[in-house]
């Protein structure tokens, strides 16, 4: 017997697509997003990345995040310094970093109930898989 994989990877997109909607309006309650909280999460877990970096690490576009970090400058949640060559830095500003702080939290209880009907065990378990399935993008 060969599973259908056609149910298989709708019902991930559906869980990737319930969690995203969650969150979204979760933390409209703190004046966020889902695009702008993952972006200041890239920035803070890698100082002084380059915009392309951030970008792959928010699976967006280098043009998208470039609109974004825009956004984020102007709101300021974040500062972009000149690097080495034609690198700009990223840091996030002490706002940014409150707004992180509290988009963390909320994403936190999220996903606690989200992942709620699922034991421990099983949590292990669709981790491993997905790591699995995921390789070396895990």
């Amino acid at each position: 017997m060969t599973t259908d994989l056609e149910p298989l990877g709708r019902a991930i997109k559906a869980a990737q697509h319930r969690q995203h909607r969650t969150l979204e309006r979760a933390l409209a309650a703190v004046g966020s997003t889902v695009v702008q909280w993952d972006a200041l999460r890239a920035i803070d877990r890698t100082k002084g990345a380059s915009a392309h970096d951030l970008a792959a690490a928010t699976f967006q576009s280098d043009q998208a995040f470039g609109t974004l970090a825009n956004r984020l400058e102007a709101q300021g949640l974040i500062e972009r310094r000149a690097g080495a060559g034609r690198k700009i830095e990223h840091r996030l500003t002490p706002n940014g970093a409150r707004l992180l702080e509290e988009g963390n939290a909320i994403a936190g209880q999220v996903r606690t109930e989200l992942f709620a009907p699922l034991s421990e065990t099983d949590r292990q378990a669709l981790q491993r898989i997905l790591q699995h399935l995921l390789g070396s993008e895990g």
